[in-house]
């Protein structure tokens, strides 16, 4: 019996020493040529333009930096409130110009509903003021001027696009914002006319 014990913890000291070993690389011996050549940075042609934004701000920005004639974005919004994006880039090239928002939560529209709505910065105020008593109409007042485009409310994985004519944000600054009830002062940003 004692040489079966001996032997368990013979087992259990080595196991622990090898997960030990493995955690600390520093001490790892010196790649091999083909480890090296795993280990080795992707070729160019895989790597990303050198004009492209630096690591996590890729996905952060990726509403805001539309190629010239391209005519359609994505947007994120989340069950924390957030849209994954500061801006929305607009081609004066397109004709019409494309938002699609995607909610990437679980929450449904009625405790964590988010909606995209366009419009003038000065006149965002009245629009959330008159929208907080919209729920009919997802939170945009009916035939509202000052709106430029708006979506639909959307829950957690449901998506709804807006399209909208770039010549009407010629002159003043533009915003976009979530107008369900609270959501607005998190959940904003600008929208710029871009050649």
């Amino acid at each position: 019996m004692k040489a079966y014990l001996a032997l368990i913890s013979a087992a259990v000291i080595g196991l622990s020493a090898c997960s030990q070993e493995a955690s600390k690389p520093a001490e790892a011996p010196a790649p091999t040529a083909s480890a090296a050549s795993e280990a080795a940075p992707a070729p160019a042609e895989s790597a990303p333009p050198a004009d492209a934004p630096a690591s996590g701000a890729a996905s952060a920005n990726s509403a805001a930096a539309p190629a010239a004639g391209n005519c359609a974005t994505t947007v994120e919004a989340n069950d924390a409130m957030q849209f994954n994006t500061k801006e929305i880039q607009v081609s004066k090239a397109c004709k019409e110009f494309t938002v699609t928002l995607k909610h990437t939560g679980t929450q449904p529209k009625e405790s964590m509903g988010h909606n995209i709505v366009i419009g003038k910065a000065e006149d965002m105020d009245g629009i959330f003021k008159d929208g907080a008593g919209a729920a009919a109409t997802d939170y945009v007042k009916a035939d509202d001027a000052r709106v430029v485009a708006h979506t639909k409310l959307v829950g957690g994985g449901e998506e709804a696009s807006l399209t909208l004519d770039p010549a009407k944000l010629a002159g003043g600054e533009y915003k976009f914002a979530c107008t369900f009830p609270g959501h607005g002062a998190l959940m904003n940003g600008k929208v710029t006319l871009v050649d």
